[in-house]
């Protein structure tokens, strides 16, 4: 399973609703959404400023993650973007790999 960073921000009538439902109701329909798709929720913190909500989830493939994306994105209350995590030995199996690439003008 990959782990995904989620930043989300609550717009329009989800301002509404994270207010009358208060936000552990929130954070229940993403535990709900996310098991949905096979997945868990790590963690999961309100935030102020740029960003209002924050946290990590783990799926099983990228497809769960990007169904997840399109049908929290879809309703119009929620803007939210997801980020793969990677271990130290994610990285490092990457730096091991020789792809090829030339450079534009090169």
């Amino acid at each position: 399973m990959t782990k995904y960073l989620f930043e989300a921000n609550y717009v329009g009538e989800g301002i509404k609703g994270l207010m009358r439902e208060g936000g552990t109701k929130r954070r229940d329909a993403l535990v709900e959404a996310v098991k949905s798709v096979g997945g868990s929720l790590e963690s999961f913190y309100y935030a102020f400023g740029e960003t209002d909500v924050l946290g990590i989830i783990e799926v099983p493939e990228p497809a769960a993650a990007a169904a997840l994306s399109l049908l929290i994105n879809s309703t119009g209350s929620v803007q939210v973007r997801l980020k793969p995590l990677m271990t130290p030995e994610d990285l490092d199996d990457a730096a091991r790999k020789t792809p090829s690439y030339r450079a534009p003008g090169k």
